[in-house]
Protein backbone atom coordinates (compact mmCIF):
# COMPACT_ATOMS: atom_id res chain seq x y z
CA UNK A 1 0.00 0.00 0.00
CA UNK A 2 1.36 3.34 -1.02
CA UNK A 3 0.90 6.09 1.53
CA UNK A 4 -0.34 9.49 0.46
CA UNK A 5 2.11 12.31 1.11
CA UNK A 6 1.21 15.90 1.88
CA UNK A 7 1.03 18.13 -1.20
CA UNK A 8 1.84 21.41 0.53
CA UNK A 9 3.78 22.57 3.56
CA UNK A 10 0.51 23.81 5.03
CA UNK A 11 -1.12 20.40 4.64
CA UNK A 12 1.92 18.73 6.21
CA UNK A 13 1.87 21.11 9.17
CA UNK A 14 -1.86 20.46 9.57
CA UNK A 15 -1.21 16.71 9.67
CA UNK A 16 1.33 17.19 12.47
CA UNK A 17 -1.13 19.37 14.40
CA UNK A 18 -3.82 16.74 13.89
CA UNK A 19 -1.47 14.05 15.20
CA UNK A 20 -0.97 16.06 18.40
CA UNK A 21 -4.73 16.51 18.72
CA UNK A 22 -5.35 12.78 18.14
CA UNK A 23 -2.72 11.88 20.73
CA UNK A 24 -4.29 14.19 23.30
CA UNK A 25 -7.68 12.66 22.54
CA UNK A 26 -6.25 9.16 22.96
CA UNK A 27 -4.69 10.13 26.28
CA UNK A 28 -8.01 11.51 27.49
CA UNK A 29 -9.84 8.35 26.46
CA UNK A 30 -7.28 6.17 28.20
CA UNK A 31 -7.52 8.24 31.37
CA UNK A 32 -11.30 8.08 31.28
CA UNK A 33 -11.29 4.31 30.83
CA UNK A 34 -8.40 3.47 33.14
CA UNK A 35 -9.00 2.19 36.63
CA UNK A 36 -5.54 3.38 37.66
CA UNK A 37 -5.35 6.96 36.40
CA UNK A 38 -1.68 7.25 37.32
CA UNK A 39 -0.64 4.75 34.63
CA UNK A 40 -0.83 5.22 30.92
CA UNK A 41 0.57 2.94 28.20
CA UNK A 42 4.36 3.05 27.88
CA UNK A 43 4.16 4.31 24.31
CA UNK A 44 2.29 7.55 25.06
CA UNK A 45 5.22 9.61 26.33
CA UNK A 46 7.78 8.71 23.62
CA UNK A 47 5.12 9.08 20.93
CA UNK A 48 4.16 12.50 22.22
CA UNK A 49 7.81 13.55 22.46
CA UNK A 50 8.49 12.49 18.87
CA UNK A 51 5.46 14.27 17.43
CA UNK A 52 6.15 17.35 19.55
CA UNK A 53 9.75 17.52 18.23
CA UNK A 54 8.47 17.65 14.65
CA UNK A 55 5.85 20.25 15.57
CA UNK A 56 8.33 22.43 17.50
CA UNK A 57 10.87 22.26 14.67
CA UNK A 58 8.18 23.39 12.23
CA UNK A 59 7.08 26.19 14.55
CA UNK A 60 10.59 27.57 15.07
CA UNK A 61 11.67 27.15 11.44
CA UNK A 62 14.34 24.50 12.04
CA UNK A 63 12.47 21.57 10.47
CA UNK A 64 14.13 19.76 7.56
CA UNK A 65 12.91 16.84 5.53
CA UNK A 66 15.20 13.81 5.79
CA UNK A 67 15.75 10.31 4.54
CA UNK A 68 15.60 8.70 7.97
CA UNK A 69 12.47 7.76 9.86
CA UNK A 70 11.13 10.18 12.44
CA UNK A 71 11.81 9.25 16.06
CA UNK A 72 8.26 8.16 16.80
CA UNK A 73 8.35 5.42 14.16
CA UNK A 74 10.07 2.90 16.48
CA UNK A 75 7.23 3.34 18.96
CA UNK A 76 4.63 3.19 16.21
CA UNK A 77 5.98 -0.09 14.84
CA UNK A 78 5.80 -1.75 18.25
CA UNK A 79 2.36 -0.44 19.27
CA UNK A 80 0.63 0.22 15.94
CA UNK A 81 -2.37 -1.94 16.84
CA UNK A 82 -3.02 0.29 19.89
CA UNK A 83 -2.73 3.65 18.09
CA UNK A 84 -5.93 4.46 16.18
CA UNK A 85 -4.29 7.21 14.10
CA UNK A 86 -1.32 5.10 12.99
CA UNK A 87 -1.97 5.78 9.29
CA UNK A 88 -1.68 9.54 9.86
CA UNK A 89 1.67 9.02 11.59
CA UNK A 90 2.87 6.85 8.72
CA UNK A 91 1.84 9.55 6.24
CA UNK A 92 3.75 12.17 8.23
CA UNK A 93 6.83 9.94 8.22
CA UNK A 94 6.46 9.17 4.51
CA UNK A 95 6.27 12.88 3.71
CA UNK A 96 9.29 13.54 5.94
CA UNK A 97 11.34 10.90 4.13
CA UNK A 98 10.24 11.57 0.54
CA UNK A 99 9.22 15.23 0.64
CA UNK A 100 6.01 16.86 -0.46
CA UNK A 101 4.00 15.24 -3.24
CA UNK A 102 4.21 18.02 -5.79
CA UNK A 103 3.45 17.69 -9.47
CA UNK A 104 6.53 17.93 -11.64
CA UNK A 105 6.22 20.51 -14.40
CA UNK A 106 7.95 19.84 -17.70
Amino acid sequence: MSLRRARTAEEYAEWVKNALFELEDLKNCLLYDAEDLARSPAYIEPLEEGIRQVYDAMANGSYHFGREDLLFMDVLRRFEHEIPFHTLLKQINETHRKGLDVDEED
